[in-house]
């Protein structure tokens, strides 16, 4: 949730972008054998793909955080999500998840460092691939040591994926490669030509409150503090990430749905305002995963009910 100059990575998507039912295919096949990635053909055979787009499963069930990045077990937000049993959405059904699986790739800085550079770090409104490539590079050549930085082809690689994983196919092909991402579906992105994209901070109705609510809890856990400028939550600021930048939220909007979350839950959170300074106080301790149950369950007036 910080970039640092020693933990970054690119290019461990072997050039596929991630596919509607990787997530979920993925996660459940390692359930039910928590080696089979160790072994490429078993896992071929599994998961009906071939081995490059193997490698490429297993990349995304680490980079949006759903699987351990050294053991692969599964971690407690993955287990919340895409369990056969228990899981409360793992089919990937419900819009809040897909907000929800966007912010945990998009905030990955370690093992997803270009997607968490885009999102919280480029905010140009209107690109074309060459523009993101040279910004990025530039980036890279600021805040990244030298024998951290990949080569040009590499980052042309990041590039596209992005592009094909947030912005919806143009035209009528059905090519295997342009199969749509799920994350193309929140709107981030927009194809504005050949080659050039449009992303731009609206309003997200359709990101629930609860949703910015475990970014939040997220945030203020990585940096130990139960206070946080509601500036440092709508940009990034000292290397951090940020929700609204992350979600490409108005200032306007993000206040709105971060009074929301503040009405829905008056004895955790709060608003304060002293000198001109605006902070969010967390006044009882709330873990990310039982806000996330409020949002499940659809008790929307209750914390407390859904924990």
């Amino acid at each position: 949730m910080k970039f640092s100059a020693n933990n970054v990575a690119f290019g461990r998507h072997e050039t596929f972008h991630l596919r509607f039912s990787w997530l979920s295919k993925g996660f459940s096949a390692l359930q039910k054998d928590q080696t089979l990635f160790e072994n490429s053909d078993k896992a071929t055979v599994t998961l009906g793909v071939g081995k490059n787009m193997v490698s490429a499963i297993r990349y995304w069930l680490r980079a949006t955080q759903l699987i351990d990045v050294k053991t692969d077990e599964p971690t407690e937000i993955g287990s919340y999500i895409f369990d056969s049993i228990d899981g409360v959405d793992p089919f990937l059904e419900d819009q809040g998840t897909l907000w929800l699986i966007h912010w945990l790739l998009a905030t990955n800085t370690e093992l997803s460092t270009t997607i968490a550079w885009f999102f919280n770090k480029y905010h140009k409104t209107s690109f074309d691939q060459s523009e993101l490539r040279a910004a990025l590079s530039n980036f890279l050549q600021d805040e990244v040591k030298s024998t951290q930085r990949p080569a040009g082809s590499t980052l042309k690689n990041d590039v596209s994926v992005i592009t094909r994983l947030y912005a919806k196919t143009q035209g009528i092909s059905v090519a295997e490669d342009a199969l749509d991402s799920p994350l193309s579906e929140l709107g981030l992105m927009s194809e504005h030509g050949k080659s050039s994209y449009i992303s731009t901070f609206e309003s997200r109705d359709d990101l629930p409150c609860q949703i910015l609510g475990f970014a939040i809890l997220q945030l203020l856990e990585f940096r130990e503090t139960k206070i946080v400028p509601i500036e440092d939550l709508i940009n990034s600021a000292e290397d951090y990430v940020s929700p609204g930048s992350v979600f490409r939220l108005s200032e306007s909007s993000f206040m709105v749905k971060l009074e929301e979350l503040v009405r829905q839950n008056p004895s955790h959170f709060e608003l304060r305002e002293t000198a001109g300074l605006r902070q969010l106080f967390l006044l009882e301790p709330l873990t990310d995963i039982e806000l996330l149950k409020a949002y499940y369950s659809q008790d929307t007036t209750n914390v407390e009910a859904a924990a």
